[in-house]
Order: C-alpha cells, then structure tokens, then sequence
C-alpha cells in the first residue's frame, strides 16, 4: 500500500491524517470558495493557491480563485493517473495546502527549427499544466523557418515557412506555417489550462527567413534563403532601413490580434554587427544617430521595438542581449570585446523584461537595473536540447557537459550572487527546447521529461522543501503517471 502522495511539484504542506480514501470510479470532487488570508503566499501568488482534503468519505478541493482550483484539479489528476490498484483509486488521507514560489513558470518551444504539429502542442500543454507550468513560450520565427502568417507581407510564410530537408535533401521542401485558427486553438486550449501563450518574433538577428522572403530588408540585398544549416548568421535586419520598423509594425499587430497575451518576446539574441559595419545605409545611420560603432544599432532598435509594442498595450520580452552587456567576440568580427551592444546611449527601457540565458550574470544585472527578469540559464539545466548523458547513444547536443536531471532541480532562478532587494524582480524562470536536433514529436518529450518536472519544482516549490533524493523517490510513482498519458520519458541516470 502507498502510504505517501508523490506529487511533483512537491506542495508546500501535506499532513497526513488516519485513514485512507476508496473509490472504485473517479469520486464526485467537493469545490469550495475560501479566503485568501488562509494562504501565507504573496498576493501576486495567493491566486494560484489551493487546498485538497482528502477524508475517508470525501474529497474536497478549496482555493480563492479560479486558478488555484485549476491546480488543486491538476494535483488530484496526478493521484488518479496513479493511484488505482486492483481498480480500486486508494489515497491515504490528507490536507495539502500549496502555492507556488514564482508567478512565471515557463516552457519554451521551437517551432521555427522543427514545425511540431498542433496536437503534440496540445498534447504537451496538457501534460506541462499538470506540473503547474502557467506560461508556454512559443518561438515562432528563426533563420530556418517563419510560422504564422502576416497579411501585409505573405512571402513570409509562402517563401519563409519552407527549406531544404537538411536530413533528406532528395525530399522536397519541409517546414510550414500556423493558420489563425490554429493559433487561435492552440490559445484557448492553452487559456482552459491556466497557461498563457506568449509569442516570439525574433529580431533583428536570426532573420534568414525574413530574408528570403523580402530580401531587401537586408544590408546586401540577398540573394538569401531560409536556412537548413544551424548556427549564428551574419546576415541580419538592415539597421539603415526605415522599412524593417514597419514590418515590425504589422507583425505585432497581427500577434496582438492573435495572442490576448500582455507580453511579446522579440528575440534580440546573437546578433552579428559584420553587416552594419560595412553597410553604407547602417553607417549613415549611425552619423544621422550620433554613434559610434554599429553594435549601438541593436540598442537603437530594440528600443524602437519596446517603445512599438508599448504603445500597443504590450509588454517587450528580450533575451539577455537587450541589456546592452557585451557580446561581441573576435569571431564576430571585432577585435575589442570591451565596448557594450549599445546601451551607451540608449539605455533599455525599464518595462522590457529581461530573459536571462547565457548564465545567471544577465539576470543580475537587469534586476540590479530595475527590470523584471526570468530566468533561463543554458548553463543551469534549462535547456532541454542538451544531452542528459555524456553519451553518444543519448539524442542532443552536448556543451561542456551534460545537462541531467539533477542539474535541472539545482536550478535556482535567485542566484546566490543576487541581494535580496534585486531578487523581488526575478518573476521566474523557465525550461527551453530548441529544436535543430530534436525533430520528432516523440524525441522532443524524450528531451522535456523528466526534467520539465525537475525545472518544475523548481519554481514552485520553497526552496527549503526542495530534496533532490526525495524528488527522485517521488519520480519513481510519477513516470506511471506519464507512462499512462503516453508520454515518452528518458530513464537514465539522473545524476
């Protein structure tokens, strides 16, 4: 007889009562309104927090909101997709009282890379609201793919959603695009779960596919392509022409149409400068700007960006790059890495929230500057497209080292170098899969699980109830769980 509940995210309280609960069905759940001083969670938190009673005779769900019923929903889906025996659904008697540690906990997918269907969306929500994840990043454009169409400039999609199969190159074109009413879909499906879809456009790097749609927004005029090959190209959004802002305007009205979303993730990473530097347009630009060396053009524009989508009632998300810390290397074709990506003149406006991912000292720093920051370091076990194993057997790419499971729960988005006054604006963090090497449905949940529920802990839980050796205890009965949703699962080690 299991005796303990193995729930992950791991809650805040569970006590144990006498007892336990018998149900040859799925019982008739009691849901009750309560006050939200019973919880001891922030306000901007106390939502999203529940209380499930489980009695020899009865099961009763209590929260303040209908986001904290959703979770309490989600906790008992976890107890039923193990808790049978002998048909008999078998649950020791408790009180469990919880609500998360973060407001933004989050998954990243990539659809640019490899175009995953709406039903393994669908499909992956589903199992991502079960851990209490309540924001799906949805990277929609890069240099291998453009996703969602704009009706001002259709080449994006009729030229930018397709490329050579880098795998079989025989085969004709892949890749492909969301219809609005997929969008639309994938929105509402995410809304009845409690999770938000916020989209990304990135600009104005990783614009091959823009490129080879409308080749005159770069700095050559072409000609370009949509990428097969994967990595860090030097073409990018001409920093001289005025047009690439009102592109930029008709994407984010069309997002906003789309997405009800009060946040738009545009990008700003690995951006090169080697185009602006040579480009007469870019250099013109800088005179007519009063700067001094082409990566100041990234701040310009991002600032333009932020300032756009602001006015449209929506809140700019950047990777780490928009702050302004540096970037620049000899292989991007500067010899002095010393002088910032622009923030000289223009700083970042304080509304941008700042998605830290080359480590924790982006982060830092735009809490240190004011910014609200989620937190996503590829050196902290967020992405999910690292190996779990140092193996060639294992699917991924490997960086230094192996990104395991073990990795993954260590991850703290308030790093022990940030003071406590900076730590109020870390919001979250989040889990990331891109996808260059991951293209197939059936790989991908390979990638994401277990740890999305490592990372998943993570956010939710208070750090000092965090127990690696009793989140892998609890991992045991919870692969049943996502053994009968059909999910695929690495079974490695975690360590």
């Amino acid at each position: 007889m299991r005796e303990q509940l193995s729930i992950i995210p791991k809650p805040v309280s569970v006590k144990y009562n006498e007892g336990f609960f018998k149900s040859e069905s799925l019982p008739d759940i009691i849901k009750k309104e309560c006050a939200q001083e019973q919880f001891g969670a922030d306000t901007d938190k106390v939502f999203e927090a529940y209380r499930l009673i489980i009695e020899k005779d009865r099961i009763t769900a209590e929260a303040p909101a209908d986001a904290g019923m959703h979770h309490c929903m989600e906790t008992f889906r976890q107890l039923t997709l193990s808790g049978f025996k002998d048909g008999v659904l078998t649950l020791p008697c408790a009180e469990i009282t919880d609500y998360p540690r973060f407001s933004w906990r989050g998954f990243m997918l990539d659809c640019s890379r490899y175009f995953y269907s709406v039903l393994f969306i669908k499909n992956l929500l589903d199992v991502l609201s079960l851990h209490h994840i309540n924001r799906f990043h949805w990277h929609l454009t890069d240099d291998q793919g453009w996703r969602f169409k704009v009706a001002e400039y259709p080449l994006l999609t009729e030229i930018g959603s397709l490329r050579k199969n880098y795998r079989i190159p025989d085969l004709p074109p892949s890749g492909g695009f969301y219809t609005e009413d997929e969008i639309r879909d994938v929105v509402n499906y995410a809304s009845v779960r409690h999770i938000e879809v916020i989209p990304e456009v990135d600009l104005p790097g990783h614009a091959s596919a823009i490129l080879a749609s409308y080749p005159e927004f770069g700095c050559t005029g072409g000609p370009y392509e949509v990428e097969e090959r994967f990595g860090i190209f030097e073409d990018v959004l001409c920093a001289g022409n005025d047009r690439i802002f009102d592109l930029a305007e008709k994407v984010f009205d069309t997002l906003a149409g789309l997405f009800p979303s009060k946040w738009v993730h545009i990008g700003g990473d690995e951006v090169l400068y080697n185009r602006w530097e040579a480009c007469p347009k870019c250099r013109s630009r800088l005179k007519e700007l009063g700067l001094k060396r082409p990566a100041e053009l990234q701040s310009w524009i991002t600032f333009k960006l932020v300032q756009m989508l602001s006015e449209k009632h929506k809140t700019a998300i950047g990777w780490d790059e928009i702050l302004g810390t540096s970037n620049e290397t000899p292989n991007h074709g500067f010899g002095d890495d010393s002088c910032p990506d622009g923030a000289r003149q223009l700083k970042l406006p304080k509304e941008a929230v700042v998605m830290s991912w080359r480590g924790d000292e982006g982060g830092i720093k735009a809490a240190r500057l004011g910014h609200e920051v989620i937190m996503s370091p590829c050196t902290g076990g967020c992405y999910l497209d690292y190996k779990q194993q140092d193996s060639r057997e294992e699917p991924g790419a490997l960086y230094a080292k192996a990104s395991t499971v073990l990795k993954s729960y260590s991850m703290d988005p308030v790093p022990a170098l940030m003071n406590e006054k900076d730590a109020k604006y870390v919001i979250g963090g989040q889990g990331n899969l891109w996808s260059e090497l991951i293209y197939a449905g059936k790989i991908a949940e390979y990638m994401i699980f277990p740890r999305m529920c490592a990372i998943a802990e993570s956010l939710w839980t208070p750090k000092d109830k965090k127990d690696f050796d009793d989140f892998s205890k609890r991992l045991i009965i919870h692969r049943e769980r996502l053994d009968n949703l059909g999910i695929n699962q690495y079974r490695g080690s975690l360590c």
